[in-house]
């Protein structure tokens, strides 16, 4: 996730790293998750709606606010919405 070897994530690494699950599923590459691309019962995600939860849920483990994530936010478990 660290791609520039600081120590800690920034918001967009954290985002560019989590995004390659969604790449990976887009097989049309369209942006759009939907259909076969899914698994039973998901709904349509498109990049902008995936993009914005990831930054969500950075902000949430982002627990001193300073705009990145540290090994300890980053082993943390996942905070509540």
């Amino acid at each position: 996730m660290d791609a520039d070897g600081d120590g800690r994530v920034s918001r967009s690494e954290y985002i560019a790293y989590m995004d390659r699950g969604f790449d990976r599923m887009d097989v049309d590459g369209n942006g759009v998750l939907e259909g076969d691309e899914l698994p039973p019962g998901a709904h349509r995600v498109t990049r902008v709606d995936h993009e914005a939860s990831l930054a969500a849920a950075f902000a949430r483990q982002d627990s001193n606010h300073d705009g990145f994530l540290d090994a300890r936010e980053l082993a943390a478990p996942p905070r509540a919405r």
